[in-house]
């Protein structure tokens, strides 16, 4: 039995859900609650020693880092994929990934909001700014890049989820809770309410998880 160590609105802990659920996977759900620092209290660094959720307890092993997490899935669980067969269009469907998991997500990420919070004394209308502008420079060149895709489906890539779309609904409910204006994005708009329509996904949101409150 798999075991999920998580938060409901951590975003890298939504990704991993979303890839589960698209695996067709059970596993058990256990919260990890960011509001009163669990992550950083003695158990879950005896698991995690960064200290980040989520981490993935699987084969008697404690598995950590989101990407590293759903790759481990991809290759343990091959079907359904989460990848394309064409060697071009996986390190394109990785590409779209990248620009969420690498250059969106990791300024956004709580630990980072926190220091301006407490650190740099940022206030709430702050802290919006911030995020919006990182999303909106994201989105900027996913936008594009989705746009100049002829073949593109329904998702990001074709007409099934991939690793892309893991990585983008996650990312458009967090530009949602700091109220970007998607307007701009009538693709990306498009594709998450796609993939809305999927139980994975439906399933994978943040107010379905036991500890959303």
């Amino acid at each position: 039995m798999l075991q999920l160590h998580n938060f409901f609105r951590s975003g890298t802990s939504h990704r991993l859900r979303i890839a589960l659920n698209l695996k067709g996977l059970d596993y058990t759900y256990i919260a990890v609650d960011l509001r009163r620092e669990e992550h950083l209290q003695g158990a879950f660094k005896a698991l995690n020693p960064q200290g980040l959720v989520p981490a993935l307890v699987a084969d008697d092993a404690v598995l950590i880092q989101s990407p590293a997490i759903i790759e481990w899935l991809e290759e343990r669980y091959p079907t359904p994929a989460l990848l394309p067969s064409g060697l071009q269009q996986r390190a394109r469907v990785r590409a779209l990934a990248a620009v969420v998991g690498c250059d969106i997500h990791p300024i956004n990420n709580r630990r980072i909001l926190e220091y301006l919070r407490k650190q740099l004394g940022q206030d709430e209308a702050a802290i919006n700014t911030w995020c919006g502008t990182w999303i909106s420079a994201g989105f900027d060149a996913l936008e594009a890049l989705l746009q100049a895709d002829p073949d593109r489906g329904d998702f990001c890539f074709g007409a099934t989820p991939t690793l892309a779309d893991v990585y983008l609904v996650p990312q458009v409910e967090s530009a949602r809770r700091f109220k970007v204006d998607l307007r701009p994005y009538p693709i990306i708009q498009s594709i998450d309410q796609a993939c809305a329509a999927l139980p994975a996904f439906q399933k994978a949101a943040p107010g379905q998880q036991p500890d959303a409150s």
